[in-house]
């Protein structure tokens, strides 16, 4: 799999469009084809963007996926708001909520339940 289809694998894990993605990155729906087709790539400039937006740059260039990047639109939202959070009384608020949450529905993650 090349960088390009990397790249279109990544906004159609994000849901954006070419024209929506193309003005997140800061360039024209012209040059987003021409990084998805392969004849040019994205400098660094708008990969830093596009990982600020939720793309897991690493995979686009390596193929490797970073533990650390939502899967779904649905976690990135999740991880969107955790993020959102105004303080560290929230975060943990939060995290104690969540860790009720698998408690209830009787999920264990060796390794996370101390860290959540």
């Amino acid at each position: 799999m090349t960088i390009g289809e990397r790249l279109r694998e990544e906004r159609e894990r994000l849901r954006l469009s070419q024209v929506s993605f193309a003005e997140l990155a800061g360039t024209t729906k012209q040059t987003l084809f021409s990084w998805e087709t392969g004849r040019t790539s994205p400098g660094a400039d708008q990969l830093a963007i596009m990982a600020s937006a939720g793309v897991d740059v690493l995979y686009v260039i390596t193929g490797a996926r970073h533990n650390n990047v939502a899967t779904t639109p649905d976690e990135l939202s999740y991880l969107r708001a955790c993020r959102a959070l105004p303080d560290a009384q929230a975060k943990q608020a939060g995290r104690d909520l969540l860790k009720t949450l698998m408690r209830v529905y009787g999920v264990k993650m060796p390794g996370v339940e101390g860290h959540v």
